[in-house]
């Protein structure tokens, strides 16, 4: 049975791809960081499945300690490694630049060093963003586009990006990253706009709430599927030959389309109830991503399932149905 670590086991992303992993067979040790809160709501369907639990080992670690993330390698010797961990907000990375910097990149050199030293055979996947790639007016990107940050989080994707290739070059170490464009769930985190619009639109549509405050909803992002997207990754570590790879949908679309087809599929008026608020633009906009998946497509076998709508309906449904439990 091979044994795969997750870091950021507990985010979106961490707990679709425990999931998945455990599903295949595989034991899973997810790797949370430790608070005074118990924050595993992401990861319940696993300890309330008794099939999927028996794999399944939840520890404490964190990016910002080197010993620790060594003793974790050392007692568990992972066949597969999986980066996930991450303040991964774009606009809060504004606020907090030095922790994002820290964690991010930082955090992702001391599991590196932990990695080459303890279990050198393992693979290694890194979660790259397509926040990477910022400003570039090339349109589609590919693994092959000019990086141009425009946040202090997309900086340190950068370096953590720059430093895992340097690895794998430098080491002859099995380490791919995922390029992945905006995927999105039922999952993604409450500050994020997708999410925040389909809660309130399912919060409005219950009474709960009166209105909507948004920023720049002339964005345009590259949507996918979470669920769908985990499988790249998996993908990656199966392959004999390491590598970078775009995760993308190759179509873009604006949050005001994302909004509006929100607010259709509920039977909400957009102009009544969102307002728009100019302090929750960022401080550098990126007015346009859009990945080109061809690589991932071509070599890995890999093509997104779920749609634009069917995901905005998704977790429109989602979220009302929280609410009328």
């Amino acid at each position: 049975m091979k044994t795969a670590l997750i870091t950021g086991i507990t985010g979106q992303d961490g707990s679709y791809l425990a999931e998945m992993l455990l599903k295949k067979g595989y034991n899973v040790v997810g790797v949370k960081r430790r608070t005074s809160l118990i924050s595993t709501d992401r990861i319940d369907n696993i300890f309330n499945d008794p099939d999927l639990i028996m794999n399944f080992d939840l520890v404490y670690g964190n990016m910002n300690d080197s010993g620790c993330l060594h003793r974790l390698l050392i007692e568990h010797q992972p066949d597969e490694i999986y980066n996930l961990a991450a303040q991964s907000h774009v606009r809060v990375s504004f606020e907090t630049p030095e922790e994002t910097t820290e964690f991010v990149a930082m955090g992702t050199l001391r599991l590196l060093e932990a990695y080459k030293n303890i279990c050198p055979k393992a693979k290694f996947y890194q979660a790259s963003s397509s926040e990477m790639f910022g400003d570039n007016p090339e349109n589609p990107q590919s693994e092959t586009t000019r990086l141009m940050p425009a946040s202090p989080y997309a900086c340190a994707k950068v370096y953590a990006h720059n430093l895992c290739r340097n690895y794998r070059e430098s080491y002859g170490l099995h380490i791919s990253s995922g390029i992945l464009f905006n995927h999105e769930s039922p999952r993604r985190g409450e500050t994020f706009v997708t999410r925040k619009i389909t809660q309130a639109a399912a919060r409005i549509k219950m009474g709960l709430q009166d209105d909507l405050l948004l920023g720049n909803l002339d964005a345009k992002r590259d949507w996918g599927f979470a669920g769908d997207y985990v499988e790249a990754m998996w993908l990656m570590t199966q392959q004999e030959t390491p590598g970078d790879y775009v995760v993308a949908t190759g179509e873009t679309h604006t949050v005001k389309e994302f909004l509006q087809v929100v607010f259709d599929y509920a039977g909400l008026d957009v102009d009544k109830y969102v307002k728009i608020d100019e302090r929750l633009f960022r401080p550098h906009e990126v007015p346009l991503l859009l990945g080109d998946p061809t690589k991932a497509r071509d070599k890995l076998g890999w093509e997104p399932k779920i749609n634009f709508e069917a995901l905005a309906k998704m977790m429109y449904d989602e979220d009302l149905k929280e609410l009328i439990k």
